[in-house]
Parts: structure tokens; sequence; C-alpha cells
């Protein structure tokens, strides 16, 4: 076993030989959004993420599926499905089965399995003081999902969000196969801060991050902070890294946005300042959302908060 729970990485890493090793990892969810098709396409995405992130490539993938059979006809059921074939083909990635069971909520999800060459794994716990700090997508998915359950969200913002959710993350194989990144970790459910802080644990370094440089969904997303739709997962993130960051006069909206549980959110990745023009032309020509420096890694700071606000 090479990568295990205890640095609370994106997935599991098997040794198979000398030369590769397995990918292990699984997610599901409820709905975010009405359409099934697109909650599909979302669930998956969010789920092979994690394979791209340890800079592995999914080979097979299991469908995850709970459902109310008396609330949810075999045409939604077969929608969900759908999209999640899209996406795992997109990356040629076969789902080979699955297992469903009644719940009182729909939930969808994959079991993925990747396979990685040894030399190219990136983990969260091998950043290093100078590294930059590059987010490939921006926040606000979980701000802007509960704005959509709650009818808050205009139509443009609910179909910009769900574009961003159902992109995969293979840039981040890419780049790991061209040793243009070492440290790499998908944004989700802890959000950007939350784990942002496993990965300075994980490498004993700290980090500086400028909240001004984090991009964020749509300007509506300010608003919709500002009109209470911030989702518990969201607050119970900023709560729970109150004693490792320094937030040094943020205010509290962007402090809400830096915390955002995400769903299927960018990739953090820790570059090498040498490598940054490569590792950016490479995000563009795949068309990632964004492609933005936020911050540095440093040298582990004694005795304080691990990550510092810097403008």
């Amino acid at each position: 076993m090479l990568v295990n729970s205890n640095t609370f990485d994106d997935a599991g890493v098997y040794r198979l030989d000398r030369h590769r090793a397995l990918v292990q990892t699984v997610d599901f969810f409820t709905p975010i959004v009405d359409d099934p098709f697109a909650y599909g396409q979302i669930a998956a995405a969010n789920s092979l993420s994690d394979v791209f992130a340890m800079g592995g490539r999914p080979i097979t993938a299991l469908n995850i599926m709970g459902f109310p059979d008396d609330l949810v006809p075999p045409e939604t059921i077969a929608a969900i499905l759908r999209g999640g074939l899209a996406k795992a083909s997109e990356v040629d990635c076969a789902i080979i089965g699955g297992h469903s069971i009644r719940n009182p909520q729909p939930i969808y999800g994959l079991a993925v399995t990747g396979v990685v060459d040894l030399r190219h794994i990136t983990t969260n716990a091998k950043a290093q003081p100078g590294d930059l700090l590059v987010l490939t997508k921006p926040l606000g998915t979980g701000i802007a999902t509960t704005a959509i359950k709650k009818g808050f969200a205009s139509r443009t913002l609910e179909r910009r969000v769900v574009r961003f959710m159902s992109q995969v993350n293979s840039v981040g194989a890419d780049l790991a196969e061209r040793d243009l990144v070492r440290t790499a970790t998908d944004i989700t459910g802890y959000g950007l801060i939350g784990h942002l802080t496993s990965l300075c644990r994980a490498s004993h370094v700290s980090a500086d991050v400028d909240p001004d440089a984090v991009p964020m969904i749509s300007n509506e997303i300010v608003d919709l902070i500002e009109r209470g739709c911030v989702p518990g997962g969201s607050r119970e993130n900023l709560y729970a890294v109150t004693v490792t960051v320094e937030w040094n006069n943020t205010n509290e909206t962007r402090q809400i946005l830096l915390a955002d549980a995400q769903t299927s959110g960018g990739l953090l990745l820790c570059v090498a300042e040498a490598k940054l023009e490569k590792v950016l032309s490479i995000l563009r020509k795949a068309q990632t959302p964004c492609a933005s420096v936020i911050g540095k890694i440093g040298k582990r700071r004694r005795g304080g908060p691990i990550i510092c606000m810097t403008r």
C-alpha cells in the first residue's frame, strides 16, 4: 500500500509490480440539479476526478445507485446512468457493472479503479517550499447548487455551474505523465481551505494564499452568500479551519467562498516556478475553466496557523 487514508488523500494507491500501481476510489451523492442526465454526468466526473488527482488513468468503474422505486420512474434512472456512462466513455473508462438498492433519496456515483506509473504518482504529501499553488476551476458550486434548490439562482448561473461540474479533471494525469506536477489534490467537500490544510499537513509545509486571486464561478455568488445561500457543509468547513488559517482581515464573504464545499471541483496543483508556464499552457489547451495562481508553499510555520491570507 503506497497511499492510504492516513494523509486524507483523494484515493488509495496499491503497488502492482515494479512499474505500476492501482488507484482506487468511491464517491456518490444525492441530486444537486434537476436534470437527471446532468446529475449523472456530474456524479461520474466527481468520482473519476480522484484518480486523475493521483496522476492515474481510470480503467473500470462500477455504478452505485440508490432510489425510492415508488417515486423515481425507470426513464429517470436510465437518464442518470446514461449521464455517468457519457463521462466515463469520455476518458476511456469502462463501466462494467454496479449495484443498486432501495433508498429514501436518490444517490448515484462510481467506484473507480485506475492505474498509475509509479514514477508519476501525485499525492498531497510531496509539496515543497517555493511551489506555486494553481487552481484549475473557480469556486462556488456549493453556494450555487444551494441557490438552485431554493430557486434563487439565475438560469445563466445554473448553466455555468453545471458545465463546470461536468468537466472531467483528466488534465491531472496529463501533467503528471509529463513530470510537470508532483503534488495535487481535487477540491471537493472540504472546500479549498480544507483540502489545502490536509495537503500542508501531509507535506509538512505551510501556504500563503491571496484570497483575491481565487476565482469564483460568477459575481452572482457574492449576492447569494449575502442572501444566506450557504450550505451547512461550507459553514462547518469554515469552523473546522479556525485554528489552521490566519485570515488577516479577509472579509466573511470571501472566507465562506474559500471554505465552500465543492462538488466536482477543480484540481489544486503544486507547481515548481520553473515549470509554471508549461503547466499553464497545458491547462489552457485542455480548456480548463480557469488556471489561476492563488498562492505559494512555504516552510512549515511552527506554533501558529499553517495557512495565511496575503495580498
